[in-house]
């Protein structure tokens, strides 16, 4: 296997001191020894971390729901297109896909026949994945794929994406003796060592308002997340993006006693601070700020639809899926019931994870969050 350590060394010896956000993208997507982009990326409770979908198929069926009253406040157009990006091994298409095809009612079967899925997937290991995984639908009108959302055409549906954000590279800046610098990744006796240095993006200036003025704090700024739903809100015609990701308010992510920001490595279940040890062999992630995002959005033509965790979320989309059924349960059932609960409850992913509803030309009276607070107000928006 490609050494994507060497790799990096020698383009630090070749460039000179590196962002880490680029140490973080090749840590993660370099093509020959990524974490994602080689396929090391382990998912699942023998794995590195737990994801939503890896809890089993109830999540994508409970995200169906919201996908099927998203396509009903769309006036239920012939063609409903749900974009995936980040979409791993498939499995949540395939749960979604099954959902649809499973409901014998005659809305459902006129909703399963506007369903058109398509899986914005870059790494190619990914995709034979994927493919496999949805081979009962291979050659189906309804399922295909592309490398970029830039090389989709624009569509009437949604764009849903879990745990993407937090994925994307972040910039990591620090404060020292009263001025902001950002941290790159240099070389020592042959070892990656910190250094700090000025911004590499002069739009990193635009945050400054927001840190508090603590000598020592570091954080990080996200701008692939802002460039990502600006190409979002371009190439969606009608319809909605639906973000499950973890991460809080600007107010919450820049709070002064976060003075180590967010960015964590996993490996194995755990967590660590050594984000330059093992590149390619661990999961890099930072939480996602949500205010920048939404302002973003909305600056490039979509309106704030919905902002709630998971707990909330879930509970209203549950109560529609599973109605008021009483009686025994059967064992299909009672797994349902496990996977909702670890889904919804407090202390696992319950109140970690928020989802993001964004609208565009589309009403904004969604599944999932009428139990949720006032949107604006959460995340401090005027």
């Amino acid at each position: 296997m490609p050494d994507l350590l060497s790799a990096l060394k020698e383009e630090i010896t070749r460039e000179g001191a590196i962002p880490f956000r680029r140490w973080m993208e090749r840590a993660l997507y370099d093509p020959e020894g990524g974490y994602y982009a080689a396929g090391r990326a382990a998912i699942g409770r023998e794995g590195d971390f737990l994801t939503s979908v890896s809890i089993g198929p109830l999540f994508g069926r409970l995200v169906a729901v919201a996908f099927r009253g998203m396509w009903e406040q769309l006036g239920r157009p012939e063609r409903f297109a749900v974009v995936e990006q980040g979409g791993d091994g498939g499995d949540f298409a395939h749960d979604v896909l099954c959902a649809a095809e499973g409901d014998g009612s005659a809305e459902g079967r006129r909703f399963a026949r506007a369903l058109r899925y398509v899986l914005v997937e870059p790494l190619a290991l990914n995709e034979i994945r994927q493919r496999e995984r949805l081979a009962r639908w291979s050659g189906a009108e309804g399922v295909r794929w592309v490398p970029t959302l830039e090389a989709l055409e624009p569509w009437t549906g949604v764009h849903f994406s879990n745990e993407l954000l937090d994925a994307m590279p972040v910039h990591r800046i620090v404060r020292r003796e009263g001025r902001w610098r950002e941290w790159y990744v240099g070389l020592e006796e042959g070892d990656p060592v910190w250094k700090e240095g000025p911004f590499s993006d002069p739009r990193l200036e635009a945050w400054l308002p927001w840190l508090p003025e603590v000598e020592g704090y570091e954080t990080e700024v996200n701008l692939a997340a802002l460039e990502w739903v600006e190409t979002v809100a371009a190439r969606l015609e009608r319809g909605y993006l639906l973000a499950a990701d973890y991460g809080f308010s600007r107010a919450d992510f820049y709070l002064p006693e976060r003075t180590r920001g967010t960015l964590t490595a996993y490996h194995r279940h755990r967590r660590s601070e050594a984000f330059l040890d093992q590149p390619g062999e661990q999961d890099l992630t930072a939480h996602v700020e949500f205010t920048s995002l939404v302002e973003k959005a909305e600056a490039a033509g979509m309106t704030l639809a919905g902002f709630t965790d998971q707990h909330h979320w879930m509970v209203d989309v549950g109560r529609r899926l599973f109605g008021d059924a009483t009686g025994p349960l059967t064992p299909e059932e009672q797994r349902d019931r496990r996977a909702f609960v670890s889904l919804m409850h407090p202390g696992l992913m319950g109140r970690g994870f928020r989802f993001l509803a964004l609208a565009k030309g589309a009403p904004r009276a969604l599944p999932g969050f009428a139990f949720a607070g006032e949107a604006r107000g959460a995340l401090g928006l005027k």
